[in-house]
């Protein structure tokens, strides 16, 4: 599959309402937005309690919709439910964040050194047009679609070689692997660096397989390393007035 067949939901890699259907239609969207950007701007710390009642006072919708939105987050891997306890904001551990980029390491290289065999010069085009999208991301400071794009550059080299077991495998590894960026993620390196991408794919253009997987992994064990792990969730926040901020603020 060319890169230049990515679909509207590849560039949107990460977690986003588009990736799935969320019963209970924009008033479901809304508060799924409202949620991860909350997440996204550490307004809402790992292990943050999330209750239907609370969500559907500072919503006013029903608690139907509440729950949809709530388990399209959490395939997304931005909630945690508990049958016992209800819904949390996700909390990864450290040994959660090593294991996500232990497996992207071992996937990501493996695709670089394919990819570099196939490549084309639309592909080029269609990659480097996501990264110019990562960049005026950046540079407006926008950190959500900085992380969705940077993720869907990763999405959209592997689906040059096809949609196989690694392309789908690595999805679902980005997935994970934005959320525990979103959350502890300290500065721009964190984004998944655009520098690192761009270098990335000179080498893609090159063709040189083995410099491309290298590039790979170091640029994953940096982003790894500007994570700060040892956040915690810190004080109690107060749920209701954060998502009424954010509400204010869309």
């Amino acid at each position: 599959m060319s890169a230049t067949a990515i679909s509207p939901e590849e560039k949107k890699e990460f977690p986003s309402p588009g990736r799935g259907s969320i019963a209970g239609g924009s008033r479901a969207a809304s508060l799924y937005c409202n949620v991860l950007e909350a997440v996204v701007e550490h307004r809402l710390p790992p292990g943050a309690k999330l209750t239907e009642e609370q969500l559907g006072a500072v919503f006013g919708v029903s608690r139907t919709i509440v729950r949809s939105a709530l388990q399209a987050l959490a395939h997304d891997h931005i909630v945690t439910i508990s049958r016992n306890r209800g819904a949390f904001v996700s909390a990864p551990t450290v040994a959660d964040a090593h294991d996500v980029f232990k497996g992207r390491k071992l996937v990501e290289a493996a695709i670089a050194r394919e990819v570099a065999r196939q490549i084309e010069a639309s592909d080029i085009i269609a990659l480097r047009a996501i990264l110019d999208e990562e960049q005026e991301a950046m540079r407006r400071g926008d950190r959500h679609a900085a992380i969705r794009l940077s993720g869907a550059f990763h999405v959209a080299v592997a689906a040059v070689c096809g949609e196989g077991v690694l392309t789908t495998f690595l999805r679902g590894l980005i997935s994970r692997s934005s959320l525990v960026i979103a959350l502890y993620g300290r500065g721009a390196a964190s984004a998944c660096g655009h520098d690192d991408h761009v270098q990335f794919l000179a080498a893609l253009e090159a063709r040189d397989g083995e410099r491309a997987a290298m590039l790979m992994t170091e640029h994953l064990d940096h982003i790894l390393g500007d994570l700060d792990l040892a956040r915690g969730g810190g004080a109690p926040v107060d749920v209701a007035a954060v998502l009424r901020e954010r509400l204010a603020l869309a």
